[in-house]
């Protein structure tokens, strides 16, 4: 048996206050462009048979209960009860809240005293630029603008994020070195004119400006890594080197050994193992498995990725437990490793290397 210590779930977002149906709640289940195939629902997804493995006995059900027995008793609990019960019952004692989601979800502090933990904040860079456009008549005054939230978020928060930089395939690849001020003027003023058809942020200039913004600032900067060209994000891994900005790698299945990879071959990167085990439910373990096999023990970071469901974050932090169990365990047990050696290990995936990472224990 591993024990780990209480999580930290280092990437994340609020929760949904507001009661769900059966469609809105299957829809927040996984990702996707349309409704699921005939005659199935997104619960036949191996999220939604770990929700109904690991929540129903934190709600007072047994496991595996069906979906509509499930809903059925969140309704009768209501929502608020029902994200304590998960939260609580899911282990964390410290939560790293991706505030830039739209949507009626709670901040850090709500968060925080639902699942009676900790909670900070990590601001993310598209909305505060979009944000600030908001509030600045021209490009000048947008740029000055920025330059002072980034400045001020950065007083408060514990991380910066990123999300659509290194994501997506069908986008100019974002240059890896700071651009000049004057292409930065000149991509702010096709944004801004832009932005009454559509606020995105897309522009990769203007995404490489956000990106040097936080790293300037010195805190972490989580970056969401998907489908985009992996030469970028290896330019700007490179060009980020010796600069004392750590940069937590929040790569999806199936993107996780990328980001190990990545981990392992320079200093300041690290790898999230939250989405990865999330989405693979059932197959978590072997997924973990690849992670460290590739990168350093001191470089792997726990997340539940959870977003807008609060049996996203309990499912999360219940998977990895039971994950990090069977691979260090497996390994313990077969003699490969010493049991003390496993559950070293495991306190630093758990919680230790997020610790030290984001500073969280420094006054």
């Amino acid at each position: 048996m591993i024990e780990t210590p209480p999580l930290v779930d280092q990437y994340c977002h609020g929760v949904l206050r507001t009661e769900l149906g059966l469609g809105t709640f299957e829809a927040q289940l996984m990702r996707s462009a349309g409704p699921p195939a005939a005659g199935t629902t997104f619960f036949d997804t191996q999220t939604g048979f770990a929700v109904r493995r690991w929540c129903p006995p934190l709600l007072g059900l047994e496991k595996h209960a069906t979906p509509a027995r499930y809903l059925a008793r969140r309704r009768e609990l209501g929502a608020a009860e029902t994200a304590r019960r998960l939260l609580r019952g899911s282990g964390v004692a410290a939560y790293l809240v991706d505030t830039g989601v739209a949507g009626d979800l709670t901040g850090p502090k709500e968060l925080a005293l639902a699942g009676d933990a900790e909670a900070f904040e990590s601001v993310r860079l598209e909305l505060l630029a979009e944000q600030v456009a908001d509030t600045s008549g021209t490009v000048g005054a947008f740029l000055a603008n920025l330059a002072e939230a980034v400045h001020h978020a950065a007083a408060g928060a514990t991380a910066f994020t990123c999300a659509t930089a290194f994501t997506r395939a069908d986008t100019p690849a974002v240059p890896p070195e700071p651009p000049g001020p004057g292409a930065v003027r000149g991509a702010a003023g096709r944004w801004l004119a832009r932005r009454p058809r559509g606020g995105a942020v897309r522009d990769p200039v203007l995404l490489a400006h956000l990106l040097w913004s936080a790293v300037a600032s010195g805190l972490p900067l989580q970056l969401h890594t998907g489908e985009a060209d992996p030469a970028a994000l290896t330019g700007f891994v490179r060009a980020t080197a010796g600069l004392g900005t750590r940069l937590v790698l929040l790569g999806g299945y199936p993107h996780h050994r990328r980001t190990a990879q990545l981990a392992a071959a320079f200093p300041h990167v690290y790898a999230d193992t939250g989405a990865a085990l999330g989405q693979s439910g059932a197959r978590a373990a072997a997924v973990l498995a690849e992670l460290l096999e590739i990168a350093p023990f001191g470089k792997v970071l726990f997340s539940s990725g959870g977003r807008q469901l609060p049996e996203l974050h309990a499912v999360g932090a219940l998977v990895f437990r039971e994950a990090l169990g069977r691979v260090l365990g497996g390994w313990a047990a077969e003699g490969s490793w010493s049991w003390r050696d496993a559950e070293r290990v495991a306190g630093l995936v758990a919680a230790d290397n997020a610790r030290r990472v984001y500073r969280l224990d420094t006054p």
